[in-house]
């Protein structure tokens, strides 16, 4: 993957909580949180589920992604990872629109 290719990931941890995260390597990173290496808030927590991924363009793009991730509700956020959207700047753009979102 090339550096300036960002993944947007959400893990979930053996409570159910959901993280979300980017990063330009999503191997490396998940290595990072299941070795302790990671998140402080994950510490502990495994083990830990690499629920859902996406491309995410730049790290611009990647932060504002992610942003938006954290500010849905943990229900939206689970049916993110159901649905496990192709594209995730239109389906965070149709939850702000307040469209039904189905599996895509």
């Amino acid at each position: 993957m090339a550096e300036n290719q960002w993944v947007l990931y959400l893990l979930k941890t053996k409570s159910g909580m959901l993280y979300t995260g980017i990063t330009t390597n999503i191997h490396r990173r998940f290595a990072q949180h299941e070795n302790g290496k990671g998140a402080k808030s994950l510490r502990g927590k495994g083990p830990l589920q690499l629920v859902f991924s996406s491309h995410a363009g730049d790290r611009s793009s990647a932060s504002r992604l992610e942003y938006q991730v954290k500010q849905l509700s943990k229900q939206q956020k689970e049916r993110l990872v159901i649905c496990q959207p192709v594209c995730i700047s239109e389906y965070l753009a149709s939850i702000r629109n307040g469209q039904s979102v189905g599996n895509k």
